[in-house]
């Protein structure tokens, strides 16, 4: 789940273009494909799969290239569409935005990665999607929703679908230490973002939080790895221009297609619909990897998916200000 993020929703209109729901599906769905694919080719990449006998791209360079180039393309592009005034924020809001782009996006990325790296690309992806559970438990228990047989379903089938996934109840599985507590942290990291970064999207533009978030992210990447000690792994031009289109794949695109989308789907149809992301990397990961699954670990990732939904959907008679 690496931007479908509910923060976007509170600057949508409550009444998207109904006429052409069509036009939301396949922005999502492409947003999904983006996200999908790229954990598959983050997995082909560590393991040398692509560049034979050169340096291999760790998970903290693919993490920082993937935002330092994402700023490099998104800036530019915000400045000729909106102008100066895109980049405009309060400095309370500001100093958010680098406290969630450096303990929310930079770690989510990073660890979901080094998942991907130590384990399978289908534990990692389906750790990462317990984190709407992480944002429920937060919420009931700080008394901003209120605790229902739903939320507690949704919970209870979310961890018995962890359970599965990562092969508790399977003898042939030993899912790596490392690979499960790097989801675990990747899906905090995430969880941790949506939370701290709603009120953030309702009082600014939300290509402006996004900017930031991925500036805050990309500077703290050049704290922990400077770029000396990146260009001393010397990379070839193959790898740069690998690197360059990663960023627009997994981000840049991504990210243009969601937000586009919800301009035509509401809410809780976007993040069904965002649901198609694990099916597609796990799709990947099997043609582009050879990754294999038990049934018993299939039926943990339809677990914690449904979870997900279960999350999501409200009552009817819900009113606006709890669903949100």
């Amino acid at each position: 789940m690496q931007s479908s993020s509910p923060a976007f929703e509170h600057v949508i209109s409550s009444a998207p273009d109904q006429k052409h729901l069509w036009r939301g599906y396949f922005f999502i769905a492409m947003a999904t494909l983006g996200w999908g694919a790229a954990a598959a080719l983050g997995k082909k990449i560590f393991n040398g799969g692509f560049f034979n006998g050169h340096a291999l791209i760790s998970p903290i360079v693919l993490t920082q290239a993937r935002a330092s180039f994402t700023v490099l393309v998104f800036g530019p592009f915000l400045w000729l569409r909106f102008g100066r005034s895109i980049f405009k924020i309060s400095r309370r809001d500001l100093a958010l935005c680098a406290l969630v782009g450096t303990l929310g996006v930079a770690c989510s990325n990073y660890f979901y990665y080094l998942a991907v790296q130590k384990s399978t690309v289908a534990l990692a992806i389906t750790l990462q999607y317990t984190a709407p559970i992480w944002v429920l438990l937060y919420m009931v228990g700080r008394g901003r929703e209120p605790a229902t047989f739903q939320k507690g379903a949704a919970a209870l089938v979310a961890m018995m679908g962890t359970a599965l996934a990562i092969g508790v109840f399977h003898s042939g599985v030993q899912p790596s230490v490392i690979g499960v507590g790097a989801a675990l942290l990747a899906s905090f990291g995430y969880s941790f973002y949506n939370i701290a970064a709603q009120g953030l999207v309702m009082r600014n533009h939300p290509f402006t939080v996004m900017f930031y978030l991925l500036l805050s992210s990309a500077l703290l990447w050049l704290v922990v790895n400077p770029p000396w000690r990146v260009l001393a792994q010397h990379f070839s031009r193959e790898q740069w221009g690998f690197l360059f289109i990663f960023a627009c794949i997994s981000m840049v695109l991504p990210y243009m297609f969601y937000l586009s989308g919800l301009k035509y789907l509401d809410p809780t149809r976007a993040v069904i619909t965002s649901c198609l992301e694990p099916v597609f990397a796990i799709l990947f990961a099997v043609l582009l990897v050879g990754e294999t699954l038990s049934p018993l670990q299939v039926a943990g990732i339809v677990a914690v998916l449904a979870a997900t939904v279960m999350v999501q959907i409200r009552p009817r008679n819900t009113p606006q200000s709890e669903a949100a």
